[in-house]
């Protein structure tokens, strides 16, 4: 909980304590000519400071409370001397603001039924604050581990798009660069034109990718370029089919969403067939439809390298409620169709 949440919280509290002591002078004030348990327990409190026998023990067993007792006792589980510390010491206290008041009026109270009704009230004055300051302390610790809870999720979610980051670029890097690298012997322009491209990429996933969202057209044309720069090395051209439908629009989308999934079919795919591999995206009103097909040979693999798990994960956080992702290895094809309710910018 932020600092200014816990002081306006103690600032709330105390401003409605200071209410009902007034409420109190007020009852008091009206009945004062009863009788209670004698006169003289009335006259203490009209002939001496009221924040001294309301709110002098409150705002200590309050604070004793929350600033000791809590981490002390109460975080360390020791509830039989918690008990026993509020109870010795409101009552303590008690007869110590007894004392100091008959000190400041000059009048010595003496044991009496009177002294004995004040010291028992005013204990219970301590102790109900006491209370109150370890229920509001538990719950400002309370609301604390939430929102460390909350930070360390996003932290957690953050080193998972990280991972995947970092999974995804050293393993086509190395392959896109060999590729270029025996290119440029046969044909430098067309090299040129994939080094270009190969540079864009990376932009984008330097830079780009640091918003948690991105124009489907970017994203689009970075899946067009990685489907490029992989083409090098498949010798035939007919084995990738990739086409995209409808309008992009103001569509966004979470960055680098579809390529573990498109990487995964490369990596996988058995490349000498035609359609090989099958991407189709489908862009409509708030909705965008992926599927990602390929032919394999053996143990289909998990998205990317880094599990099916992890992506269900991350779209589970990204697009709680508004996404139905199906996966199925049947024969030969693996297919991964991620439906999404899009947000348009």
């Amino acid at each position: 909980m932020k600092k200014i949440g816990v002081i306006l919280l103690q600032a709330g509290y105390w401003a409605v304590y200071l209410l009902l002591i007034v409420l109190f002078d007020i009852v008091v004030s009206l009945t004062a000519h009863r009788q209670f348990v004698g006169r003289r327990f009335w006259w203490m409190f009209w002939h001496n400071p009221v924040w001294m026998y309301l709110l002098f023990p409150a705002v200590v067993a309050f604070y004793t409370s929350y600033s000791v007792l809590f981490p002390r006792l109460m975080v360390r589980r020791r509830f039989g001397w918690l008990a026993f510390s509020m109870l010795f010491g409101v009552a303590m206290m008690a007869v110590i603001v007894v004392e100091l008041a008959g000190l400041l009026t000059g009048v010595s109270f003496g044991l009496s039924v009177d002294t004995g009704v004040l010291v028992v009230f005013l204990s219970v004055v301590g102790l109900v604050n006491g209370l109150l300051g370890l229920v509001i302390k538990g719950f400002v610790t309370w609301v604390g581990e939430m929102r460390l809870k909350e930070e360390l999720n996003r932290r957690n979610y953050e080193m998972e798009l990280a991972l995947i980051r970092s999974q995804l670029s050293p393993h086509f890097l190395f392959n896109t660069l060999n590729n270029i690298d025996v290119l440029i012997e046969k044909d430098g322009v067309r090299a040129s034109g994939y080094l270009n491209k190969l540079s864009d990429l990376l932009r984008f996933m330097l830079y780009e990718t640091k918003s948690s969202l991105v124009p489907i057209g970017k994203e689009l044309e970075y899946i067009e370029k990685y489907i490029e720069l992989q083409r090098i090395r498949i010798a035939n051209p007919a084995a990738v089919r990739y086409t995209v439908e409808g309008e992009a629009g103001r569509l966004m989308v979470e960055p680098m969403l579809f390529l573990p999934f498109i990487e995964n079919a490369f990596k996988h795919a058995e490349k000498r067939g035609d359609d090989a591999i099958g991407i189709c995206i489908v862009l409509g009103e708030g909705r965008i439809v992926f599927d990602c097909k390929n032919r394999y040979r053996g143990g289909a693999a998990e998205g990317g390298g880094l599990g099916n798990g992890l992506i269900r994960k991350r779209l589970s956080l990204l697009y709680p409620g508004k996404h139905t992702l199906e996966i199925r290895a049947e024969n030969d094809l693996y297919q991964a169709k991620l439906i999404l309710d899009a947000k348009a910018n």
